[in-house]
Parts: C-alpha cells; structure tokens; sequence
C-alpha cells in the first residue's frame, strides 16, 4: 500500500527516463537528483508530506499514510533545503537562491528563505516578504513552535534600523500572518537565537567574526544576561538547541575534544557525558526537548537516547531492516509512527513506515528511480596502514562481472575535509564503477566517525600527510594485485577536488589524469576570505522597504553610480551553517565546510601561517604532469568558481592539458539536477579516454 502511495506521488510529477546504453546503465540512473528527496510525517501521523524531483524541478506532495492525495505544490527550479511541519495543516519551506541577480551586491553567497505552505487552502505563501523595513532572507533554522494549539515559526531575519541592517528575532503566526519582531542583535549578523517551548526568547549566542569571541547571553526576566564567554578563532560554538528540561540551551563545543554543556539563566551550567555521541542530536518532535543523539561510529549509525524506552524503541526499528543503516527522518508527536531512510549497500537507499504500535514497517519507496540490484556493483571495507603506520578505512567498489586482479582504478577522496565515506549507496563510485572501474574511498586522517584524535590527526596535514592517505591506499592494493598501478586516476569535490589537483601537482607519479569538481587551488585565497571578509552591501532603492523585500529581483549591474548599505555581513552559509545541509548525507554543521573551519587542516593558527604556496597547486602548476579537468558551478558560494579559473589559466601558462567546463547556475553541492548530469557525464568522458577501463 505504501509503496504504491509514493509512486502515485512520484507518476504525476512526470519521471525520468533511463535507458541503457550498450549493456551499460544509463549515467542517468546515477547522476539525476534523487526522485523522493524527503519525507516528513505530521505530527499526528496521518500525513505525509513528500518532496519529489523531476529534472530541475521539485515538487512537495501532501498524502494520507492511509489514502490518496490531500494538496500539492509545484516548488519549481527552487533549490528546497528543508521541509519541517508546524502543526497539522502547515508546512514550512526553506529554499535558497544565489546573490546573482537579486538587489545585494557583494562576494557569491547562499541566501536562503522561508515560505508557509498551507495544507487546507493548498496555497504556498513566502513569509517576511512584505514586512516593513525587512529582507525577506534568513539566517537560521525555523523554529517551530505552538502556542495555545496554534502554530508559529520563528525566524532569524534582518531588519533595517537606524541606518544599519541588524540580526532580527521574528515571530509568525501561521494562522493569521501575522509577523511581528522580538529582539534585535549586532549588525555584523553573528547572532542566532533559541526560543523555548513557549515560544519566548531563551538564549542569544554572538560571534564577533574579527576577533573570534563567543558569547552566550540568556533571557532573565526582560533583561538579558552573559552566561559565558570564550576565545573560539575557529567558530567551533554553537546552540544546539534545547536541553533536557526544556528550560536550558544546549551548547556544543569542540577545540581539543567535543564538549555538549546545557547552561541555564541562573548561570548554571552542566556538561553531558563525555561517552555522547557529538555529530547530530535528536529533540522531542511535539516538546523540543533534547532527548538523545546519532553519529558515525565506524560502521555503524548510533543512536543514543537517555530514556531506556526510546532506547528499546529505536532497537526494534532497526531489527526491521537487518543490517542495513537506519536514518530516523522524522516521527509523529507521540513517537509512535517513524519514517526512516534506509541505505544498503546492495539495494540503494529508501523510504519506510515503522509504526511501533502495530509492529510493522512498509516500505515507502527508493530514493533513487530506475535503480535495482543489478545497477549496483559490490562494495567492501577494507583497511590499510599509511606510511606512517596509521590505520585507514576505505571503501572499495568493484566493477560488476570483472575479477578483482589488475583493474583500472579511480580514487575518490570525500570532501569536508571532515566528512567521511559510509559503506552505504554512493551515486558517484556507482556511477564509476558501471563503466568498469573500481573505485576507491578512503577515509583519510581528519575524517569524522573514527574518533577525535583521528580528526585531530589532520590538522596541518592538508597537502601533505592527508594526500599521502590515498595514494598509500593505491600502493597496498597494487600489492594486493588487485588494480594495475599504471592505471589510476584520482576525482574529487570541494577538498576532494583539492586533493585531485594535489595529485596532479604534490604527489606526482601515482595518477593518469585527475579530475576536479569545485575544488580549492589557492590557499592564499581561503586565507584572505577568512580574515579579510568582504562587506554584502544593500543596494538603495527608491524607498526603503523596495530597497530590504528585492531578494527575487533582477537587475542590471551596469551602473557604478549607487549607495549601498555595507555594514551587514552575515547572510551566507557562515551565519546559516545548520541550513546547508544541501547533500545527501546531511553533513552537520560539525563538520563545516566554513573556510574558517579548514583553518585547523591547513595549519593556520594563531595567525601562525605554513607556506601556503608549497600546497596550492595553482601556485604549482608547472609541476602538473597528467591531464587535468577542471568542473566548478558559477554559483558555488562554498569554493568560489574563481579557484578553478585560477587553475586553468596557470596550467594553460605553462603549457599543460587543461580543461575547464563551468556550471551555469549551479552551486557547491550540485543541487540541479542537469548540471549534476553534466558533471557525471564529462567527468566519466575524460577518465575514459584518459584511463580506458578496458
């Protein structure tokens, strides 16, 4: 019945076709965007609601757990980055849209906005816009909460005061419309808020960009209160949201180890267990309360809840899916009716319905359309020394039909730098390993999930011991004989693309081509985008409000002659970094991929700098001894489009195979679905005229 219900869904936005080529499966199968991105139940469990993709196109469905179709909406070409419900008969949208084009002027950054989706009058309204003196972006998370039985959402905007664009603390009530501001913070945008069950302002935390200062103010009575400060030059603090009573905010915060506190306004404070597992937590659906918390350990997805009933709970979920990785994606308010997202390594990724008061678990539907076992080649973990002794796990995906002896072999490093590779349905090594390639995964030094001092282990290694990482993983499987050591290539986004251009320039001799999507090429620039960030300035206007509600306008930039307001600064992905949770593994903000965060890797502290040159291999270009493709959306806003610009042009001035195919309209994570085609299917070209597999 379920899977039926998702597939009704899916049918009426249209579908992809994916026919097979010659024997092999259509890049298709594996480059398109996922056709169920997500699917969040209500809270009283009788809805769905299902965000689904056709092409560019997304689409959020409304549907009864036990019946047909209630609303729906078409979302369009929006880039959709989080569906939450906010009582019964409303849900809230977050999207985001690059600065070009809008009425900002500044560096590219990401700015993200909300809209109220209304499930009884099937009409989807965008919130802020129209509110006077305010631009209709955001810069946090929504806040959902009920008030008396009625739904409001809670917003961290900017609004237009004395001059100067200031951090805004809204309230919506979702019923009327009405939008009315709260509290008002600094005008460098560094601020977020918590707001506690009852929808009254809890706790403040403030980051000065310039000096690296924390600060954790808290509500008492109508005044607010310091709680606690601290030096955090690599923006390693953050609110987490409520504590266990509902009552406290929860702080994270990692320098030498992780640290989970829950601070009061009477200035008590209390650190968790250390045995807690600090990558994402998990907060009561209906109280908002923190309850438990997940992460990578290893293999393994854990979920860790302080009351022994949901312990016992999740235990029994999980045993519906064997040994598969169980994602909790949502529950009811009660916590009786789960959807979870399921990921084998055998059959792809999908959707379920655990209900815990029948015992029962259906089946909602794939992730990903067209895709069957048959698509899908084996993939093991294996693990090997570096040259230092230090243990790594990889992954290896083997090419379907062909014995594992003297294969060609692309290396596949993950971005981040602290994210990591799962065991799980990986598009991407999929997708390499259908046109007879094995490709391997390693998780290098500084990846998340194998412990602090394995992170910690990356620092300072950036180009050096990081990069070593995968080509001593080249090394032992050439010994093993399972790949031909004159037949690799290395791929990779983001630092993944970084390390493809070390490859190509550091660790020269191990590679036949390299291919980089969005990866970094000067670290000069990551260090200047740091300490030297530049102003987003709003552009003046013929009145005030047209001046702050133009985020969906376009307009020329041919003139030179206007005033701007540049004193507000935050309203990109490093104000926002729990909303960038763009690509399908939901990196938490942990694991940032906020240039102050790389910091750490690089080996920049204190203001303390290694010869940045000696690892940027735009500076080393002349060194590059294999062909190289350069892949880099114009909208990417995490490593600015300039990086592989800059990389092109070095390598074309000294005289090495270059090639650059820019992204129109797509942003850091490939979050189009024709652009992420595109890059799959000249990335593949390349290796295989470069790397024959055959």
């Amino acid at each position: 019945m379920f899977r039926t219900l998702l597939a009704v869904c899916i049918l009426a936005t249209g579908g992809l076709s994916a026919a097979k080529a010659e024997g092999k499966p259509d890049l298709s199968i594996y480059g398109a965007l996922p056709m169920i991105e997500d699917v969040q139940i209500s809270p009283d469990g009788s809805k769905l609601a299902v965000v689904s993709t056709d092409g560019d196109k997304r689409f959020l469905t409304i549907r009864k757990t036990a019946g047909g179709g209630i609303a729906g909406v078409a979302v369009g070409a929006s880039k959709l980055r989080g569906v939450s419900w906010a009582g019964e008969d409303h849900v809230i949208l977050v999207s985001s849209v690059a600065t070009e084009g809008m009425r900002l002027v500044g560096p590219p950054r990401e700015y993200f906005t909300v809209s109220d989706f209304d499930v009884v009058k099937n009409r989807q309204r965008p919130l802020l816009d129209g509110v006077k003196e305010t631009l209709n972006i955001v810069l946090g998370q929504p806040q959902v909460r009920m008030i008396k039985g009625t739904p409001h959402v809670f917003l961290q905007g900017v609004r237009y005061l004395r001059g100067y664009a200031a951090n805004t603390l809204f309230r919506v009530n979702l019923s009327t419309g009405v939008t009315h501001p709260l509290t008002h913070g600094g005008r460098l945008g560094a601020d977020a808020w918590l707001v506690d069950a009852d929808g009254e302002p809890l706790a403040q935390s403030t980051y000065d960009e310039k000096s690296g200062r924390w600060t954790l103010l808290m509500k008492a009575g109508s005044n607010w209160k310091v709680i606690d400060k601290a030096d955090a030059p690599m923006g390693s603090y953050g609110l987490a949201g409520l504590g266990r009573d509902g009552r406290s905010a929860l702080v994270w915060r990692r320098n030498d180890r992780d640290v989970l506190r829950e601070y009061r306004a009477t200035g008590d404070r209390e650190t968790l267990p250390d045995d807690l597992e600090l990558r994402g937590f998990v907060h009561d659906p209906l109280t908002r309360k923190l309850i438990g918390s997940y992460g990578m350990v290893g293999e393994d997805m854990v979920y860790t809840f302080f009351d022994p009933a949901d312990q016992a709970a999740w235990r029994g979920v999980t045993k519906a899916f064997k040994t598969d990785r169980v994602v909790l994606q949502s529950w009811s308010a009660n916590k009786r009716k789960i959807v979870v997202r399921v990921d084998s390594p055998e059959t792809g990724q999908g959707f379920a319905l655990v209900d815990l008061a029948t015992r029962q678990a259906e089946y909602l539907g794939p992730v990903y359309k067209n895709l069957d076992a048959g698509a899908i080649s084996p993939v093991t973990t294996i693990r090997y020394n570096a040259a230092d002794g230090l243990a790594i796990n990889a992954y290896l995906t083997l090419p379907k039909g062909r014995a594992a002896k003297d294969l060609p072999l692309i290396v596949l490093p993950h971005g981040g730098p602290e994210g990591r590779d799962t065991l799980g349905y990986d598009w991407w090594s999929q997708a390499l390993a259908s046109r007879g390639y094995a490709v391997l995964r390693p998780n290098f030094r500084g990846s998340d999930g194998f412990g602090l001092d394995f992170v910690k282990a990356g620092f300072g290694q950036w180009g050096r011991k990081m990069q070593t990482d995968l080509s001593d993983g080249v090394r032992y499987l050439a010994s093993q004989g399972v790949i031909d050591p004159k037949r690799v290539c290395i791929m990779g986004a983001s630092y993944g693309g970084y390390a493809a251009l070390a490859g190509a320039t550091l660790d020269k001799g191990v590679y036949r081509c390299a291919v980089s999507v969005a990866g970094v090429s000067d670290l000069q620039l990551v260090r200047r985008a740091v300490f030297n960030p530049k102003s987003v300035c709003v552009k003046a206007g013929t009145s005030l409000d047209e001046r702050l509600n133009t985020v969906t306008m376009n307009e020329s930039r041919g003139s030179e002659e206007r005033t701007y307001d540049c004193t507000y600064r935050g309203a990109g992905p490093t104000a926002a970094p729990d909303l960038l949770t763009a690509d399908p593994d939901s990196r938490d903000l942990r694991t940032s991929t906020s240039p102050r965060y790389w910091l750490r890797f690089i080996g920049i502290e204190g203001g303390q700098a290694p010869d940045l040159d000696a690892i940027s291999p735009a500076k080393l270009a002349h060194k590059a001894d294999i062909p190289v493709l350069l892949i880099h959306g114009k909208d990417d806003t995490i490593v600015p489009y300039e990086h592989s610009q800059i990389m092109a042009d070095a390598l074309t001035k000294a005289g090495k195979p270059v090639n650059l195919i820019p992204l129109d309209g797509e942003d850091h994570w490939l979050s189009r679905g024709n652009t992420r085609l595109k890059m799959l299917t000249e990335a593949v070209a390349f290796v295989e005229k470069h790397n024959p597999p055959d």
